[in-house]
């Protein structure tokens, strides 16, 4: 049977996913500030949504591929957390999310994703930083080592 691996736009923006077949993580419900969301995450879980939490493992592994797309400062927690329990499935499930630093991730990772309510990404992108004063590079950081401006995320290349 095919999993789908919920994120917090799942619930969010509503979706006709059957819920014996919705799994997602304890941080996904900390995002749900709507009474209109929060209501179907209880729907969810009453007509049988599984609430997992995630692996260490898992969790290494999704860390360990953010940081070399150099999507980690963009992706929380939360993203982490789903990122890795949708790897533990990998295979029987797909990834429901709306997040483009999530969908970064997740197509490296092999995950199957599909958007929720916007457009799915195109290319896997691998980001850096941008001096908005000398433009010189850096791998990361919000503040120019050289010159003392602000870094600006800028697409590198794609993969």
């Amino acid at each position: 049977m095919e999993y789908y691996i919920a994120d917090s736009a799942v619930f969010i923006m509503g979706t006709g996913i059957e819920p014996h077949r919705m799994i997602t993580i304890p941080s996904v419900v900390n995002e749900l500030k709507s009474n209109e969301a929060s209501m179907r995450f209880e729907l969810a879980r009453e007509n049988g949504a599984r609430v997992e939490m995630p692996e260490d493992s898992s969790r290494k592994a999704v860390m360990e591929i953010a940081k070399e797309t150099r999507d980690c400062e963009e992706l929380s927690a939360t993203d982490v957390d789903i990122l890795a329990k949708a790897l533990e499935y990998k295979g029987t499930s797909v990834l429901l999310t709306d997040d483009y630093a999530v969908q970064n991730v997740a197509r490296i990772l092999g995950i199957e994703v599909k958007p929720v309510a916007q457009k799915k990404i195109k290319d896997v992108l691998v980001w850096q930083k941008e001096c908005v004063g000398c433009r010189r590079r850096f791998d990361s950081g919000d503040v120019c080592p050289v010159c003392g401006s602000s870094l600006k995320k800028r697409r590198k290349r794609k993969i």
